[in-house]
């Protein structure tokens, strides 16, 4: 079972905070995610669970930003003490038999299952240090690493992009102040 895709539940979340003002943001973000099935079923509770677990995951983001891995487990371990895990076996949508870490409930139990337990995945797999905030200032988005070499240091291309340019930039000013240009 892949837990990575759960795990970009709490990047999407955690990179949302404008779309948690309201149920519709909500389910804009949900239907955006891949999740519009789910999009239907919200109310002010799902809404209000989803914002508390956006500021628990913001929190797990900066410690291994800060390279605390203790404190990225602790917390995750006090959210899977909180939202322990049952999971089935389903075969809904014509697919083959799978698993679910959860299927009853509130949406946004399902929802704080799958990405607390997909992040705690790729903490024990791979590693805290493949959870990070953007280093592209002020960026600060959350990012899931999975490449095989570690490298990645930015939410998006255009992160990259912007942080390269920066750096070049300041480069080729310092390297013109160097030869008196």
């Amino acid at each position: 079972m892949d837990l990575t895709s759960y795990a970009e539940l709490a990047v999407l979340l955690v990179n949302s905070p404008d779309r948690l003002t309201g149920l519709e943001g909500l389910r804009a973000l949900l239907e955006d995610g891949g999740h519009p099935r789910q999009a239907s079923r919200l109310d002010r509770d799902d809404l209000a669970a989803l914002r508390e677990l956006r500021e628990e995951l913001v929190a797990v983001f900066e410690a291994a930003a800060e390279g605390d891995e203790r404190e990225v487990v602790d917390r995750l371990n006090a959210l899977l003490r909180r939202h322990p895990v049952h999971p089935q076996i389903s075969d809904h949508d014509g697919e083959a038999w799978h698993m679910h870490l959860t299927e009853g409930g509130r949406f946004s139990d399902q929802y704080i299952v799958g990405a607390v337990m997909g992040l705690a995945a790729i903490v024990t797999d791979l590693g805290a240090d493949r959870l990070g905030l953007c280093q592209a200032s002020p960026c600060r988005r959350a990012y899931l690493d999975t490449s095989s070499n570690r490298s990645r240091r930015y939410c998006s291309e255009r992160c990259a992009s912007r942080a390269n340019v920066a750096a070049y930039r300041a480069r080729k000013k310092t390297g013109k102040e160097k030869t008196g240009l």
